[in-house]
């Protein structure tokens, strides 16, 4: 039961030949304590002490932070505006050794941009070819306005999956994430399970079961969130998104308050004190050039939506004034 109850393993396998059209056995789904859990049990379990793995910068902080207490070597692979906001195998293959892991995530956090199809395809092939192992964050899966994002299962089975019901699902605290794993891992990931926490709590594995069948009431979040995204797209100062990330996924705009700001820290408290809107400092994701960006979450109600563009505009006018 480390892995987690039947019923729930056979429903995720239904739900990617549902959403995807893959075939996918219930003994290569691991239920897991949130996906972090599964984020710790994957590297765990994939890798051994020193081993490097490649991961987005900006990315989310927590692959960082796991994968140096593990005694893993993250490196980081730029994933900015230059590239396209999407890591490129190119910046890797000009590296003196290959990692022996990479890291994907789409729709990605913070920036919201997804990896197409064809890169993704691209992305997978290489790896298999090149004898790296790929982890393909999926977590904001059935968050996109631009069409379902495809799975790195159909392209690849050596990849390492890793989903969670906190996103699309809307059970955050509930702690319910899964992996799917290539058979060779799932040994090791039961033991790792067994010891790290027994198994997921057995009551939020039942409710799981029926949050899949959910979908009709789950596509009016996302309706609300496009609108969100589009009253923060067109409502907020120039100056305050600048060269944003094409949020096409999640519920997260990436600005770039360069033209106002080279230090995220500072001028996210400043917001915060001024108008209580509270953002993200780009910092927490990229250590490089974070400084020169804000996250901002339009998961809200769109009336806080509305609230918020009135009050970061006026701030915006006062702060240029008494930059001045």
């Amino acid at each position: 039961m480390a892995l987690g109850i039947p019923e729930l393993r056979l429903r995720i396998a239904d739900h990617y030949q549902q959403w995807y059209g893959e075939k996918i056995g219930p003994e290569r789904v691991a239920v897991t304590v949130g996906s972090s859990m599964a984020f710790a049990i994957s590297f765990l379990a994939a890798f051994d002490i020193g081993d490097k793995i490649a991961i987005p910068n900006p990315g989310y902080p927590a692959y960082r932070n796991l994968m140096l207490g593990m005694g893993l070597e993250p490196v980081t692979l730029n994933a900015g505006p230059s590239e396209g906001w999407v890591p490129r195998l190119k910046d890797m293959e000009k590296w003196d050794n290959l990692p022996d892991g990479l890291m994907i995530a789409s729709p990605h956090n913070p920036t919201g941009v997804i990896i197409s199809d064809n890169e993704l395809k691209d992305i997978c092939e290489w790896c298999d070819k090149n004898g790296v192992r790929l982890i393909s964050d999926e977590i904001y899966h059935g968050l996109s306005y631009k069409g379902r994002c495809e799975t790195a299962l159909k392209y690849s089975d050596n990849v390492i999956v890793i989903n969670s019901l906190s996103k699309y699902f809307s059970m955050t605290g509930w702690r319910i994430g899964w992996m799917i794993l290539p058979e060779q891992l799932l040994n090791t990931a039961e033991k790792l399970a067994q010891n790290l926490y027994i198994s997921a709590p057995t009551p939020n594995q039942i409710a799981a079961i029926e949050a899949f069948d959910c979908s009709e009431e789950l596509d009016q979040n996302i309706r609300r969130y496009k609108e969100n995204r589009n009253i923060l797209l067109s409502g907020l100062p120039a100056e305050f998104l600048g060269n944003a990330a094409p949020c096409d996924g999640a519920f997260y705009i990436y600005a770039d308050i360069s033209a106002l700001s080279v230090d995220s820290i500072n001028f996210a408290k400043k917001l915060l004190d001024e108008t209580g809107v509270a953002t993200t400092p780009g910092v927490d994701f990229d250590p490089i050039n974070g400084h020169r960006y804000l996250r901002l979450s339009f998961a809200g109600a769109t009336q806080t939506m509305n609230e918020a563009v009135k009050r970061i505009n006026e701030f915006v006018l006062t702060y240029k004034r008494d930059a001045a």
